[in-house]
């Protein structure tokens, strides 16, 4: 397996896409520490390569306390996968000053400050492979969604610039950038249209696959980024969305 003895932190890994990386990364042999304010469902709550932090992202103490985790229950990490966010759709002229701050305190400071926290353990590891998960959105934008939009555009932005500083110590850092992944909140805002069936053929039609995304496609390339076949791969942001970035589109 290509990821033995590895120690990877997941924040957010017990749900959704986290868990579909989360079950990969097991498959390959990676012990994994989940970083999430949700207990674990069975069967991660019992498995014996998994532990669990409960950890609040919006607050500043909330790298610190995984990065002891991590070294508490498994002597510290190679790989550290920001998955954790928070979305929601809202208009320039009704979004508050606390919105924005809790977006950005989510989906890009906690990323930040986890790496500098884990940085010392991938220190004294000889290296080791940092992956954040970014958005399509961080390069097009839906409406309403300045807030999320900005926070994953700097998500890539932040991705290029820990791959310059920190590639003196073997860590690399890639992005990744997911477009439509099925979930139960995909599914569920589907199913809330007008007319849900036209909105999920309307749907396919955007991805030249024919598919929506799974959880476990991101979860394969996490894998490929914290494994010793992208050792040469560093400052990028790999687009996982079907082809539907790809497609332009047309209004017939």
């Amino acid at each position: 397996m290509r990821l033995n003895d590895k120690v990877a932190v997941i924040t957010g890994g017990g749900r959704g896409i986290g868990q579909g990386i989360t079950e990969k990364l097991l498959a390959e042999g990676a012990r994994v520490l989940i970083a999430q304010r949700q207990p674990l469902d069975a069967p991660l709550a019992t498995h014996p390569s998994v532990a669990w932090v409960d950890a609040d992202l919006s607050t500043r103490e909330a790298p610190y306390e995984i990065a002891r985790a991590a070294e508490d229950a498994f002597g510290g990490a190679h790989i550290l996968v920001n998955n954790a966010g928070m979305m929601f759709e809202q208009s320039i002229e009704d979004m508050t000053e606390k919105e924005w701050e809790r977006m950005m305190a989510v989906n890009m400071r906690a990323p930040v400050f986890l790496a500098k926290a884990l940085l010392p353990q991938m220190r004294q590891r000889g290296g080791g492979s940092i992956i954040n998960i970014g958005s399509i959105e961080g390069i097009g934008a839906n409406p309403w969604h300045v807030a999320y939009c900005g926070s994953k555009a700097a998500v890539h932005g932040f991705t290029r610039a820990l791959a310059v500083d920190l590639g003196v110590d073997g860590i690399r850092c890639n992005a990744i950038a997911p477009g439509w992944i099925s979930s139960d909140l995909s599914a569920d805002y589907i199913n809330a249209q007008p007319d849900p069936t036209q909105a999920h053929d309307d749907l396919m039609k955007l991805h030249p696959t024919g598919r929506t995304g799974k959880p476990e496609d991101i979860g394969a390339m996490v894998v490929f980024l914290a494994g010793d076949e992208s050792t040469f791969i560093t400052g990028q942001v790999m687009v996982v969305d079907g082809g539907r970035t790809a497609k332009l589109p047309l209004p017939f």
